[in-house]
């Protein structure tokens, strides 16, 4: 992790702002698998381009971040980081 994590600047470099957003939380509705799967895998394929990608990631594990996509990690991912730290 960066010494900055919780440094929250680097957020408006981010790529998931703007028209992107929703694909990085889940809907208010009912969403079926497939749609979450394809959903997750949009916000991934933004990630991987995003050049704050790392800082997101270290800010999202710090404070544990519990909804979304962050850093190019589901909540799921970022739980299994946090319990193998442990």
């Amino acid at each position: 992790m960066t010494m900055d994590a919780l440094d929250r600047d680097w957020q408006a470099d981010g790529l998931c702002r703007g028209n992107h957003s929703h694909l990085f939380f889940p809907p208010s509705t009912l969403e079926r698998k497939d749609e979450r799967e394809n959903r997750e895998m949009k916000a991934k394929a933004i990630c991987s381009v995003c050049q704050v990608q790392q800082e997101c990631h270290d800010y999202a594990v710090a404070i544990r971040e519990p909804y979304g996509i962050w850093g190019g990690l589901t909540e799921v991912e970022r739980r299994q980081i946090l319990a193998n730290k442990s």
